[in-house]
């Protein structure tokens, strides 16, 4: 019964992506090669399902105003990225995902008949609904903000699906969902996009594991790094296995900072990107960064840049 009813709505959302906006809009501020996809379907959506299927086409270099993670159901096709004269292969299982203004051209191999499902994001849904649930993982945030701070990012990611059982069904299940649209399907989709983005995280993670640290500083630091939200000197301690004190007195000896001012560090970071690279209010992103409330995070921002997060946009 629900291959029947993917089948069917694969196919019906085949049909439907010609009907999409993909019209090529001149990018403001970039040259004659300088194209670009705005927000394809209709405007009271957040989250497009969309099903490409290609027989052999070669793609205008382009670029987004949306996030999109593209997932090679059947088949394989190539990327091209100007910046650095590099051709890809994205095969069957494998993910592709671009930010906003991440410029490429696809091409889709002939006599090679391929299968691309598209999940696609808008901006602001993004940065408020998910962000904020990804933000553990430093290199995958500063990846999706990158684009908003550096307008002509080139950046992508790719990577092969080694689990790929909970991912390709989560995808299949948002596949149904957008084909047989319903009322409430915007407000189905985001929970299944959020399972699917966490997932692809973990793969991100694993795909990208950082070298092992020998110094136990440098491990503490990464561990900071990831929960940088929550994280305690009780917690680093219990994790591990050492007494608070002897924490404190290690990162002094070998960083030359104490837990709190590595914390701010982290959090002062973050804070950048995201007052440069979204429109979250300055609430949404104390409250993303950990702190209880907004007057705290003005305060530690203005006692770390010496300007508030206002005066600091204005001169930066």
């Amino acid at each position: 019964m629900r291959n029947g009813k993917l089948k069917s709505a694969l196919l019906t959302l085949q049909e439907q992506f010609p009907t999409l906006d993909w019209t090529y809009h001149d990018h403001p501020g970039g040259g004659p090669q300088e194209k670009m996809y705005k927000w394809p379907g209709p405007p009271e959506e957040d989250i497009l399902v969309c099903v490409h299927k290609s027989g052999g086409q070669q793609e205008l270099f382009h670029r987004h105003d949306f996030f999109y993670f593209n997932y090679t159901y059947q088949g394989e096709y190539d990327s091209l990225s100007y910046k650095y004269d590099n051709r890809i292969t994205i095969r069957e299982k494998e993910l592709y995902a671009g930010q906003p203004f991440a410029g490429h051209a696809l091409c889709v191999h002939d006599n090679q008949e391929t299968i691309i499902i598209g999940i696609l994001i808008r901006k602001e849904t993004f940065f408020r609904t998910f962000l904020p649930m990804l933000s553990a993982n430093s290199g995958l945030f500063h990846f999706f903000l990158n684009p908003t701070t550096h307008s002509f990012s080139q950046e992508f990611i790719h990577f092969k699906i080694t689990d790929d059982h909970g991912i390709r069904s989560l995808l299949e299940m948002m596949v149904i969902e957008y084909a047989f649209t319903k009322p409430d399907t915007q407000d189905v989709l985001k929970p299944l996009a959020l399972s699917f983005l966490m997932l692809v995280a973990r793969q991100y993670a694993l795909a990208n594991r950082p070298p092992v640290c020998e110094r136990v500083s440098d491990q503490i630091v990464q561990f900071v790094s990831e929960r940088f939200d929550t994280v305690t000197l009780q917690d680093i301690a219990e994790h591990f296995s050492y007494h608070p004190n002897y924490v404190s007195t290690l990162l002094r000896k070998e960083l030359g900072k104490s837990f709190s001012s590595l914390l701010l560090e982290q959090r002062m970071d973050r804070a950048v990107v995201l007052l440069k690279g979204t429109t979250l209010s300055v609430e949404e992103i104390a409250l993303m960064l950990g702190y209880s409330n907004s007057s705290n995070f003005y305060k530690a921002f203005k006692d770390f840049y010496g300007n508030t997060p206002r005066e600091y946009l204005a001169v930066n």
